[in-house]
């Protein structure tokens, strides 16, 4: 028992590392500039190979007999290359300060995570890598053959890439920082993980009565990020348990808080407690993927910040606004699941989950907080409520129509 939750521990932070890893900006530049490293190593073993040297004695144009030359051409390109990567992430992380201080720093994790920007870094660090290996390997022989020629061209080829490479990444860039490029970056992250986690159109709360419990507390604060579905789902079926999820995902529980419930025992060992808890993620920061509830956050983040005096933007409020109001309109129709099931279609599972009400008083009432006496805000507000009151029965969407109506900023329009 203690080596399968030593393994089921272990696991579980290979998986947390797994994803910060992808995730981290130099994930891929170090991908790119390991595939550059290798392939400096073939293209000077080429260099040096008799169908290189046969290659450079028959196109005369492909020789440099002057080591000195090459030293020169790789040297200055090495320069250049660190110069354009520095002035590019220079300018990148002076735009990613404006964005975060005029919308929210929780959007910096969607720009530094640009795989773009990402590819582009590693092309320039390769490039330099590419060099400082082609730059050792020069020698000093008249005949000129050990000089690595092919391997200076293609390093002029892969230079004039770079420059192609950054005038195109000040046009990604200053696009991308745009509030409503973000918005709608968020907005589609989001959509997308709905999709994938809000399947049914029929939804009806679980109703499973209980009779005697357990309750196990969280061994750890931080943030409860779901469970290991398969594994927790075999764990029931082996030992005919009935688990019930007090939190939903994307909450802070504090240690020693209740976390779950066994519906069906009353006592189960401490190693069978240790194992169960072993297979609940919670640790720090948040990910739409995982919770879609996060992008919705996201975006009232956005527009609770443009609404403060000191950015007053109602423009990007209402961009915000407008996507919470397609999300909503999605949410409202489609449930995630809440149940669980093992193969023999017995209940095993009963997940927490955010209601469609629950999301709207969280996320879209604090933005009314804040922006009720701006009329465009107020009309926006009345323009949406109007439209998802017409096509669902949310009392919470009627509720919020009515305090628009009585707002005096919309008596006035």
């Amino acid at each position: 028992m203690k080596l399968k939750l030593l393994a089921q521990n272990t696991l579980k932070s290979i998986g947390i590392l797994y994803l910060k890893t992808v995730k981290s900006i130099a994930f891929i530049p170090a991908i790119v500039a390991m595939v550059f490293l290798l392939l400096s190593l073939f293209t000077v073993q080429f260099d040096y190979s008799d169908t290189g040297k046969a290659i450079k004695a028959g196109a005369h144009w492909l020789t440099l007999k002057d080591a000195s030359t090459a030293r020169s051409i790789i040297s200055t390109i090495t320069g250049g290359i660190i110069s354009l990567t520095v002035f590019s992430f220079s300018m990148v992380m002076i735009l990613l300060n404006q964005a975060a201080s005029q919308m929210s720093n929780r959007i910096l994790e969607k720009l530094i995570g640009n795989r773009f920007q990402q590819i582009v870094l590693g092309f320039y660090i390769g490039t330099i890598v590419f060099a400082l290996f082609l730059l050792s390997t020069i020698r000093d022989i008249d005949s000129g053959v050990y000089v690595p020629a092919i391997s200076t061209y293609l390093l002029i080829a892969f230079t004039v890439v770079d420059i192609f490479l950054f005038i195109y990444f000040l046009h990604y860039v200053t696009q991308s920082v745009k509030y409503e490029t973000i918005i709608h970056k968020i907005f589609t992250d989001t959509q997308k993980s709905m999709e994938r986690k809000c399947v049914l159109q029929n939804f009806s709360p679980s109703s499973c009565e209980q009779g005697s419990s357990l309750s196990l507390n969280a061994q750890n604060s931080g943030i409860y990020q779901g469970f290991m579905e398969k594994p927790m789902r075999s764990l029931c079926k082996r030992e005919d348990l009935l688990i019930r999820m007090e939190w939903p995902v994307g909450k802070l529980v504090i240690k020693d808080t209740p976390l779950l419930t066994i519906l069906n025992k009353e006592t189960i060992p401490k190693d069978l407690q240790k194992e169960i808890m072993g297979m609940v993620n919670i640790h720090g920061g948040q990910d739409i993927d995982v919770n879609y509830y996060y992008g919705f956050r996201q975006l009232m983040e956005v527009a609770v910040k443009a609404l403060s005096p000191g950015i007053n933007d109602p423009g990007t409020a209402i961009l915000s606004l407008q996507a919470l109001g397609h999300l909503l309109k999605y949410r409202s129709e489609n449930h995630p699941e809440e149940e669980i099931y093992d193969e023999e279609k017995r209940l095993r599972i009963i997940m927490k989950i955010r209601s469609v009400e629950e999301i709207f008083t969280e996320c879209v009432y604090p933005i009314w907080d804040y922006g009720k006496q701006d009329r465009l805000v107020n009309m926006e507000f009345h323009h949406i409520m109007l439209q998802l009151c017409a096509q669902t029965n949310i009392p919470a969407f009627e509720r919020m129509l009515d305090t628009v109506n009585r707002s005096p900023m919309h008596q006035g329009v």
